[in-house]
């Protein structure tokens, strides 16, 4: 028999623990004892390693969402427009146009 709670106890087990390289630069930079200048570098090099993860999209990409954006824009545009011109309607029937009676 075949007990799917073992495998998801098991599975979450190794989902959970972080790589061993990830444990030993914590555990090194946890006991030094950084200064100003220290935690600085640090935090530079760890946004250096960062930036060397993102990967620019190609030009068809890039146009491609640039289009999805604005094709959203326009959208959402002409849907806040609508909305406000027909609330903008429905007050001037129920309070009148603003001249006096």
């Amino acid at each position: 028999m075949y007990d799917c709670r073992k495998v998801v106890k098991v599975a979450r087990k190794i989902i959970d623990e972080p790589s061993e390289d990830v444990v030993a630069n914590a555990r090194k930079d946890r006991a030094d004892k950084r200064g100003p200048l220290g935690r600085f570098t640090l935090f530079m090099r760890q946004v250096v390693a960062e930036l060397k993860k993102v990967v620019t999209p190609t030009r068809k990409e890039l146009i491609s969402f640039t289009l999805v954006v604005l094709v959203f824009v326009i959208i959402m545009m002409a849907l806040v427009s609508g909305l406000d011109w027909v609330f903008s309607f429905v007050v001037n029937i129920v309070f009148g146009n603003g001249t006096p009676a």
